[in-house]
């Protein structure tokens, strides 16, 4: 056993590994894991664990996604402070009297806080709610991101006159036909008079399938005006306390990484940092979008 400093990455090659503990990890460089460490472990098969304070959404940040994935070989587990039995509770909350709001959430609550150029402000606020069973008497509508094996099919349901979510379904490497019976019982279940999918690419088989099967289905085609025109509305509804969203590790994840970048024109592109992913953040806006005919933009589909 040994113990080294990740200060100087290209002192940590050379050895076999066959467990390693990364304590502070988001206060490493990347290079100490991805150049020196990983490596390491692969002639022993050997494990690793991290383990920090989080620091914005850094490459700490992207492995503790990949945990909340499901990604196979990885689990990610967050505790905050008052989850240590040995710090008294008067303590955490002299510190969140003395604190700046962001620096106890991060230090306190292990929340990963940015609170620079986010796309989506205040989410933690809006991600309070629990799935709920359809009621009676409500209506609901529902957003449908269809993807491929590599990327996840999401379902999001909003319940029309609260804007509170109640539902989110999200899978992949499923065959087609279990994804359209889960698509059409998402549809029974909630007594959705029309659910708005996702018509770009392998979306428009889907469509006819589901319309074959009777259900009403509203394409929505994403172009680059499209997207924009719904991640800003969606945009807004959480800065202006208007939604309310499931507590959902994975959905608050891909809310909080969701990226912008001002084009040339003065337009906004939106998407996932590299190697993640945001099919629950499109599905949300498709489903909000759903909310009014007016905010309604898609193409007619034959």
């Amino acid at each position: 056993m040994a113990v080294r400093s990740a200060d100087n990455p290209d002192s940590l090659r050379g050895e076999g590994l066959d467990f390693v503990v990364m304590d502070e990890c988001a206060f490493m460089q990347r290079e100490a894991w991805t150049e020196a460490i990983r490596p390491a472990l692969s002639d022993r098969q050997g494990k690793a664990l991290f383990i920090s304070t989080p620091k914005g959404r850094n490459w700490f940040w992207e492995i503790y996604q990949r945990g909340l994935q499901g990604d196979e070989g990885w689990q990610s587990w967050q505790f905050p402070t008052a989850a240590n039995p040995f710090i008294q509770p008067t303590e955490i909350e002299a510190a969140r009297r003395d604190l700046p709001e962001i620096i106890f959430r991060q230090e306190y609550l292990a929340e990963f806080v940015d609170d620079q150029g986010g796309v989506f402000r205040r989410v933690q606020e809006a991600a309070v709610l629990d799935p709920k069973e359809p009621q009676a008497g409500r209506q609901y509508v529902a957003g449908v991101d269809v993807a491929s094996s590599i990327d996840f099919t999401v379902v999001s349901v909003l319940d029309a006159e609260t804007k509170e979510m109640v539902y989110l379904d999200r899978f992949n490497r499923v065959d087609y036909p279990v994804l359209i019976d889960r698509l059409e019982s998402v549809y029974h279940r909630y007594g959705l008079s029309a659910m708005t999918v996702e018509a770009n690419s392998i979306g428009r088989p889907v469509i006819d399938e589901l319309v074959t099967r009777g259900l009403v289905i509203v394409p929505f085609t994403t172009t680059s005006a499209t997207k924009q025109a719904i991640i800003q509305s969606l945009q807004a509804a959480f800065e202006n306390a208007q939604i309310k969203v499931l507590n959902h590790p994975v959905l608050i994840g891909e809310l909080l990484s969701f990226e912008s970048k001002r084009a040339p024109s003065g337009s906004f592109t939106y998407s996932a940092p590299d190697g993640m992913h945001d099919d629950c953040v499109m599905s949300l806006a498709i489903a909000w979008n759903g909310l009014s005919t007016d905010r309604w933009f898609f193409s007619s589909y034959d």
